[in-house]
């Protein structure tokens, strides 16, 4: 009689058990979770359609991913002679990038501090950014930085 009572409990408990190793999983949070992209856009060229093609890039980026309910995060990163991009001096899309860094909070501008310091030095004055960017010590490197934590790549 014990066993048939042992053998009973184990079949119930079995039973009451096997609707939660059967449940779905699509409540777990990542597989619910937005998917967020990183990409890092590298402007090294004194060309405004350069410029302006990046920033584009950015801007239909944001607006793809935001209707597909997903996020994106976008650096720019400007050296050599794309520096130009960002510098408070000779920007050619210097409105543009105001404009941009008030309304797209998820995109970020780099300029190379290597660069600024060589210019500086050659035109034998200082060199200030934008104030929609900041100083990185080296582009090229801030973009393998990126890279190496997954970042997309992109040069328009």
């Amino acid at each position: 009689m014990n066993f048939r009572l042992s053998l009973a409990f184990v079949l119930l408990a079995s039973l009451l058990a096997a609707p939660c190793l059967a449940a779905p999983q699509s409540s777990h949070p990542t597989v619910n979770a937005k998917k967020h992209h990183r990409v890092v856009i590298q402007v090294s060229e004194n060309d405004p359609k350069v410029m302006n093609l990046a920033l584009n890039n950015a801007e239909n980026l944001t607006k793809f991913y935001e209707q597909q309910g997903e996020t994106v995060q976008i650096e720019i990163v400007a050296y050599g002679p794309g520096l130009n991009m960002v510098r408070s001096d000779t920007s050619p899309v210097k409105e543009r990038l105001a404009s941009l860094g008030s309304h797209l909070k998820h995109v970020t501008f780099s300029g190379c501090g290597n660069t600024m310091e060589n210019q500086s030095k050659q035109e034998s004055k200082n060199i200030s950014l934008l104030p929609e960017a900041h100083v990185v010590p080296t582009g090229i490197a801030r973009i393998v930085e990126l890279e190496e934590q997954g970042w997309t790549y992109i040069r328009p």
